[in-house]
Parts: structure tokens; C-alpha cells; sequence
């Protein structure tokens, strides 16, 4: 009892420390952003559709190998070329991750349950030297 007492604030930080690590973890198990090893990892072994939203000057300037590039705003005109991944696991890029958000909940809205988001988008691919083509 006096070791509790006498180190109330550690075990307070330890506490509230976990706390933030086991939230972080149920956040990334919800399937809403994934860092690029669980990217990999879901192209490579759970064959991944990579999804581009970005602008085509974008795309054109570099993506991911074998992605499939629908505009971010064309993706509800265009969700018939998507159905058959509805089982799957899609991984959405964007530039910075930010903005494919909107992109994930109109795919969740259809019936697509696997849908994810690249943390930190593009950029964050390119500064890992993942690989990329070009157009």
C-alpha cells in the first residue's frame, strides 16, 4: 500500500499510458487506417485492390503497382467497376491519406466492409522507397 502511495503519479502515467496504446489498437483494428507494413502485407497476401483516388495529374505522376485510379470524385458514378471486391480488403490512397475519409464511408455505406486507408497516403508510400510506376 505505501509502494501505491508513494508513486500514485507513476502508476497514474502507466495508466493513462496504456489506456492511449490500447485505444490506438482498437482504432487500427476497426480497418479505417493502416500503416504501410499492414499495406503490404493486404496487397501481398490478401490480394488487395489498390484504390487511387487522387487527381490524374497525380496518379500520372506515380502510384502503386497494378492499383486500379478512380478520382475521388467519380467514385459513386463508378462503384459497378468495384462490386466484385466487395469480399475483399481495398486499400485507398490519397495524397496525404486526409481527404480519402469521405472516399471509405461512401464505400462502407455500399456494402463494402474491408476498406482502409493508407496512413499518410502517397506520400507516405514514396518516403518509405516502396514501389512505384509511372504513367
Amino acid at each position: 500500500m505505501a509502494f501505491v502511495q508513494n508513486n500514485i503519479a507513476l502508476i497514474m502515467i502507466a495508466v493513462v499510458s496504456g489506456g492511449i496504446l490500447l485505444w490506438e489498437l482498437l482504432l487500427r483494428r476497426s480497418g479505417s487506417e493502416v500503416g504501410t507494413l499492414v499495406a503490404v502485407q493486404l496487397i501481398n497476401y490478401k490480394d488487395a485492390l489498390v484504390l487511387d483516388v487522387r487527381e490524374s495529374s497525380e496518379y500520372d505522376a506515380g502510384h502503386i503497382p497494378n492499383s486500379k485510379h478512380i478520382p475521388s470524385d467519380k467514385i459513386e458514378d463508378r462503384l459497378q467497376e468495384l462490386e466484385k471486391f466487395k469480399d475483399k480488403p481495398i486499400l485507398v490512397i490519397y495524397r496525404s491519406g486526409v481527404n480519402s475519409g469521405a472516399t471509405n464511408s461512401l464505400l462502407r455505406k455500399h456494402g463494402f466492409v474491408h476498406v482502409h486507408n493508407l496512413a499518410g497516403g502517397i506520400d507516405t508510400w514514396k518516403q518509405e522507397n516502396l514501389p512505384m510506376v509511372k504513367k
